[in-house]
């Protein structure tokens, strides 16, 4: 039996050359569905089962991270692997907090991006050789995690900081999500208020640290 496999990604090439390397060279690999944007795949993963979801970690709307973190509240089964160009500590440690099972750096081998997708839908772990060197005992311990959390930004609120980051006016992010432009504004007072913040650049650089948004 073919396992199924869903392609998160916002470039269509990276898409295109992962469905290529999954299916010629994986063991009954198969691409179900692609998405480009987080807020796509958690509707999908609400919607559709999936035996491994292949998760960039940097897309628009919502990215990789918190949505992998909602697709594995709402299905502690959820079986990820992070791809992502990124290979540095704070967004290997955000992956694997959220549930993600394994994470791969664009740049790796073929056969190791086959690798993490079958060690990952055989319910084991898998980092690329580029982000193992990670591994430390209480990596993801309790000071780093209160550290993470202490802002207390709900997930809404990470969600309008990652399009403000991104550069959409309150106007553009209102469509977004439907909401009016004043609940829009309450949000970014909220966001401004909670972190000690109140100034767009800082907004910005706040964002990119903490792996939120990313250039």
């Amino acid at each position: 039996m073919k396992r199924k496999i869903v392609l998160a990604d916002d470039h269509a090439i990276v898409r295109n050359g992962v469905r290529a390397v999954l299916e010629t060279l994986g063991k009954n690999l198969e691409i179900v569905a692609e998405v480009s944007n987080g807020k796509d795949l958690v509707e999908y993963a609400q919607n559709n089962s999936a035996d491994v979801y292949v998760v960039d970690v940097s897309m628009p709307v919502l990215n990789g991270i918190e949505a992998v973190e909602r697709m594995v509240k709402n299905n502690p089964d959820t079986k990820v692997v992070m791809l992502s160009m990124y290979d540095d500590r704070v967004s290997v440690e955000k992956s694997l907090k959220a549930g993600a099972k394994g994470y791969i750096v664009k740049v790796s081998a073929a056969d190791e991006i086959v690798d993490a997708v079958e060690e990952v839908a055989a319910g084991r772990f898998y980092l690329c050789s580029k982000v193992s060197k990670y591994i430390v005992q209480g990596f993801l311990g309790k000071t780093a995690s209160r550290k993470r959390d202490a802002t207390g930004l709900t997930p809404k609120e990470k969600e309008v900081l990652q399009l403000i980051a991104e550069g959409y006016s309150s106007k553009q992010i209102a469509k977004t999500f439907n909401l009016s432009l004043n609940t829009i504004h309450v949000h970014r007072n909220n966001i401004m208020k909670k972190l000690g913040i109140h100034k767009q650049a800082e907004l910005v650089r706040y964002a990119i640290k903490e792996g939120i948004a990313q250039l």
